[in-house]
């Protein structure tokens, strides 16, 4: 069994709470950073984990968590538009200022492998019908103007002995136990069970789609594969490209299908200012990697009306826990 330490600053986020037991599972010993906004029992106590309580932007915590890494996986950030808009300044602080300090940190404590969750929304507006790692970043938003500027530290940093790697997700889809239903597939499968009605802001808008447990098994791959494959690359990582109201209608298709005491669910079209649409290629992760994503919307949304008929996920349409504004909000971080 792999005995490397992987550190994973939030860790016990959406996509964290279904990668860290993947990598105990692996046999690494993990190290989480996070606030643990959502609740400190997102991850379940393991010999090989570490869990810390506390902010990316404590330089000195940072430093010490470091030591003895082989690799990191960077998850911490304030997540989504909204969030990011509504403090400006803390978003600033952590999504890009406090990474800057991050990596170089990493870099001397002797850590062989960087990896970052960048976004496919660094593309902002684009009319190609497969964008590849190359297309120009055109980001309209903070949220994904940090994620492309993060970027270029990576790429600065990249050298001998400290091989650095962007992905660059679809949206992720699917349950976690740390549950968002704040994310497209998400957010209309919850409005399909429990109000039996689906509202499309837009509709025309493409947005690739990944399932979480794809992009959580691609983590695990990039720390698997040789470092020389991966060093100073950007990955897109998506299966699905789809306009909103095509998601809109596969979920419909699903939850009528699981769901058949709900009756038809009806789809309502509105408008929207939220105008990012790109369609984005996958090739180059399976023609580098060989990793070709399994699962598919249909799949997110069985996955989602299991966890709602098991009981798994309470009073979703109001428990501010499954909306990170919401939550954002209520704790009011600096």
């Amino acid at each position: 069994m792999n005995k490397e330490r992987v550190f994973v600053p939030g860790g016990a986020g959406y996509k964290g709470a279904v990668l860290v037991p993947k990598l105990l599972e692996a046999g690494y010993q993990v190290t989480v950073l996070d606030w643990f906004l959502y609740g400190d029992d997102v991850l379940a106590d393991h010999p090989n984990l570490r869990q810390v309580k506390g902010d990316v932007r404590d330089l000195d915590l940072v430093e010490e968590l470091l030591q003895g890494s082989q690799a990191v996986i960077h998850l911490a950030c304030i997540s989504n538009d909204p969030s990011v808009e509504l403090e400006p300044a803390l978003s600033r602080s952590i999504n890009y200022e406090a990474f800057v300090f991050f990596v170089d940190l990493a870099k001397k404590a002797g850590v062989g492998r960087f990896i970052f969750a960048a976004s496919s929304s660094v593309y902002g507006v684009s009319n190609k019908q497969n964008v590849s790692e190359e297309h120009e970043h055109k980001p309209i938003t903070d949220y994904n103007r940090y994620k492309s500027m993060c970027e270029s530290v990576l790429w600065e940093a990249q050298a001998p002995g400290f091989a650095v790697t962007s992905v660059r997700p679809a949206t992720v889809c699917g349950y976690s136990p740390r549950l968002r239903l704040d994310l497209t597939v998400n957010i209309l499968t919850n409005h399909a069970v429990n109000k039996q009605r689906i509202t499309v802001f837009g509709g025309e808008q493409m947005r690739p789609n990944i399932h979480i447990e794809d992009i959580t098994d691609l983590y695990l791959k990039l720390l698997e594969v040789s470092a020389k494959k991966i060093a100073g690359q950007a990955f897109n990582a998506g299966y699905q490209n789809h306009k909103v109201i095509a998601i809109a209608q596969i979920v419909k298709r699903q939850v009528e299908r699981l769901m058949p005491e709900l009756g038809e669910i009806e789809i309502e079209t509105t408008k929207s200012n939220d105008v990012r649409s790109y369609h984005i290629s996958s090739e180059k992760l399976k023609r580098e990697l060989g990793f070709v994503p399994k699962r598919t919307i249909e799949d997110a949304v069985d996955d989602l009306v299991a966890a709602f008929k098991a009981g798994k996920i309470s009073d979703p349409m109001n428990n501010v826990k499954y909306y990170n504004i919401k939550m954002m909000q209520v704790c009011r971080v600096k």
